[in-house]
């Protein structure tokens, strides 16, 4: 076959559409995100809600959101930068923070929305998988209903993102999964070991490796750990610690804003270059042509001089 030179005319240039800026910069999924925000017509332009987590390196971030034309709007949010205040000062982003932050979201929703009372969810979690279901009473709420937003994080079984849903689900939230991708379930037998996952839900696997690591290499146990150390914790505090920050969250998931000791507004507006009116920009032009004429007219005086 011979060759042939493949030429885009401008018909072909015309036509072209470049894709949606987000997916440009690979950061949204919109196959994905089609699927989870399109809800059915005869709802009535009622939400559909979507619990949505993402990982930073220094924390969790779980948010209940829905669409809008306009955009994206937030009911409510919680960061595992709050867990501090319920007790837990170490490991903001493992899997156990996870579930915390999946349940403090859950809990201030539901405050939020006034059915705490009604859908308490999990108080003791086991590691089984329980639903949340709707109550017997007709008159009754139905629980609140969203959909695991994952984002572009990778669904591998015992992944953190599933941590956020356990916690979540615990909390109250009907939200449709099943076991497969949380720690402890195994392929073959296709069941889930319901130890394994609520050790992990107890920072478990954090005190083993805790374990492991003093008797493996203390040198790097002791730099590892250096935090834990400080506060005096040790690999058998950790279940002690997440079981009362879990009654807590519990007890009062309202936000509360930290003081900040600098007034990061006030900082801000320091350095705002704020925009002349036009009565300003008038004023600086008739400043400049008349000290541009000043200086002309000082220069011929020269000239004269010189003459």
């Amino acid at each position: 076959m011979p060759f042939v030179k493949k030429i885009k005319s401008d018909a072909y240039f015309s036509r072209f559409q470049v894709k949606y800026r987000r997916r440009r910069e690979g950061k949204t999924d919109y196959y994905a995100r089609k699927r989870l925000i399109t809800q059915a017509k005869n709802k009535y332009n009622a939400p559909k809600y979507r619990l949505v987590v993402r990982f930073t390196n220094k924390q969790v971030i779980a948010q209940i959101v829905y669409a809008r034309i306009q955009g994206d709007f937030v009911l409510t949010a919680a960061s595992s930068k709050e867990l501090p205040r319920y007790g837990i000062n170490h490991g903001l982003t493992n899997w156990t923070a996870a579930y915390a932050t999946g349940l403090l979201v859950a809990r201030r929703a539901l405050t939020k929305l006034g059915l705490a009372d009604k859908y308490e969810g999990v108080a003791e979690p086991d590691g089984t998988i329980q639903l949340t279901e709707a109550l017997d009473d007709e008159d009754a709420p139905r629980p609140f209903k969203c959909f695991l937003d994952v984002g572009l994080k990778r669904t591998s079984t015992g992944s953190r993102v599933f941590g956020a849903l356990k916690g979540a689900s615990d909390g109250g939230l009907y939200i449709p999964h099943n076991e497969k991708r949380f720690p402890g379930y195994d392929p073959e037998s296709k069941e889930l070991d319901d130890e394994v996952l609520k050790k992990y839900i107890f920072g478990g696997h954090v005190a083993e490796y805790m374990e492991s690591l003093e008797e493996e290499d203390d040198e790097r146990f002791k730099k590892q750990f250096a935090t834990y150390l400080e506060d005096g914790i040790g690999s058998e505090d950790i279940e002690e610690i997440y079981t009362n920050a879990y009654s807590a969250i519990r007890e009062d998931p309202t936000f509360k804003a930290t003081d900040k000791s600098t007034d990061w507004k006030a900082e801000t507006l320091k350095h705002k270059v704020h925009r002349l009116t036009l009565e300003q920009r008038r004023e600086r032009i008739q400043e400049k042509i008349a000290k541009f004429q000043a200086a002309g007219g000082a220069a011929e005086e020269e000239d004269e001089d010189e003459e």
